[in-house]
């Protein structure tokens, strides 16, 4: 591993932990906060959106550790060498533990299609790159930039989609954060849980028929 790197990934990796450390953080503020149920219920939401937001902010970030990897068509950890699909499938296993199909075209059926004025960091950017549609993939960044690992002989590397290259041979975008179940926090379950009793009477007022 290159001296540069070893820095990019030393970066990421403090920056990573800290919005680990800010999270846990503010999770124990809200677990010591107690709340009517309809306040929570209105939190949940707002919790929801905070999650996917940090999650889809948390694939970008690691990815981005993997930048310099070298590329190795079906490989799948970073010390073996990445491909593009197997680039996006470990980032997905290390930040979310979702374990998506193992090729680009496969993945292109996975969660929901986003127009491309749409896009945020942590979709799924396609192209046809091997006389196929949806035969290379990558994991948009923001600023209509991606990281993916391009062939044999390149390595990891962020590129824009701004090049015609890449105009060209766009096949769309897919959304996965928020959308597969696998990555929807389970936080409906956790607010209830965390929400003081009802009493006999916020029952009956509930709950009779």
């Amino acid at each position: 591993m290159s001296g540069k790197r070893r820095y990019l990934r030393g970066v990421v990796v403090a920056l990573f932990a800290a919005g680990a450390v800010a999270g846990a953080g503010g999770l124990r503020a809200q677990e010591s906060t107690p709340r009517g149920f309809v306040d929570t219920a209105g939190g949940v939401v707002k919790d929801a959106a905070s999650s996917a937001w940090q999650t889809a902010q948390s694939l970008s970030t690691y990815a981005l550790g993997l930048l310099g990897v070298n590329y190795k068509f079906g490989g799948n950890t970073p010390e073996s060498g990445l491909d593009c699909s197997g680039l996006v499938r470990y980032v997905f296993q290390q930040v979310t533990g979702v374990d998506l199909p193992r090729t680009a075209k496969a993945m292109s059926g996975v969660g929901a299609s986003v127009p491309i004025a749409d896009l945020k960091p942590g979709d799924l950017v396609f192209f046809n790159t091997r006389r196929f549609a949806f035969s290379h993939v990558g994991i948009y960044l923001g600023d209509n930039q991606f990281i993916h690992a391009p062939r044999t002989g390149r390595e990891v590397e962020v590129t824009t989609l701004d090049k015609r290259y890449w105009q060209t041979r766009f096949n769309g975008a897919r959304r996965l954060v928020g959308v597969l179940p696998g990555l929807i926090p389970a936080l409906v379950s956790e607010a209830r849980a965390a929400a003081p009793e009802l009493s006999a009477a916020d029952e009956a007022l509930h709950f009779d028929p």
